[in-house]
């Protein structure tokens, strides 16, 4: 049946809604936040300004509408995670996912590391940190000591640090995916067998 797929990142459906956000991040991404207007951003579409209050009144509106489609695999990973025995099987699955959500959003979190101080001001980060607190607490053991609870946190930091460094180094991005991958599946395999049984 008819229909290119172009090998760029799977081509989301021409949706307005979402076009809008993808021209929107990279704008963000390109020129900063602060210097992106509305009309850039209709331009850029070659829409009216009409056409994008349709769907986004403000930049932060458009911002929080990409943090929300970011969010809303985090939860449902939290949730899944929450409802599973606390086993090291649990915890490698919940990285294999997690590594998938970063990966479909790379340029969000790409702008984040870029536009920390815009991130910070909106209630948006401070939602993020809390989900980060939650998946953290997924991974750890409640009685982990200091050295397995940091081998936790960095398990996790390590995959979005991967994300930014190795943007930079030779290497095909699903090689570099599955690598950070298993450095954090080290990391959290290592603390998990830390833990003292109960």
């Amino acid at each position: 049946m008819g229909g290119t797929m172009d090998g760029t990142k799977r081509q989301r459906r021409g949706d307005t809604r979402q076009r809008i956000q993808d021209v929107a991040l990279e704008l963000f991404s390109e020129q900063g936040y602060e210097k992106t207007s509305l009309r850039e951003i209709a331009e850029h579409l070659d829409v009216t300004k009409a056409a994008l209050y349709y769907h986004f009144k403000t930049k932060e509106d458009i911002l929080i509408s990409l943090f929300q489609d970011l969010s809303r695999p985090m939860d449902e990973l939290i949730e899944w995670g929450r409802q599973q025995p606390r086993t090291l099987a649990t915890k490698q699955e919940i990285l294999h996912r997690y590594s998938e959500a970063l990966a479909d959003a790379a340029p969000l979190f790409r702008f984040m590391q870029e536009n920390q101080a815009t991130v910070r001001e909106l209630r948006t980060g401070e939602d993020f940190k809390d989900r980060m607190i939650r998946m953290i607490d997924l991974l750890k053991e409640p009685d982990a000591d200091l050295k397995d609870q940091v081998r936790c946190i960095s398990a996790l930091f390590s995959m979005h640090a991967g994300m930014f460094v190795l943007k930079d180094v030779e290497g095909d991005p699903e090689d570099k995916r599955k690598a950070v991958l298993e450095v954090a599946i080290d990391l959290v395999t290592q603390a998990h067998g830390g833990a003292t049984a109960p």
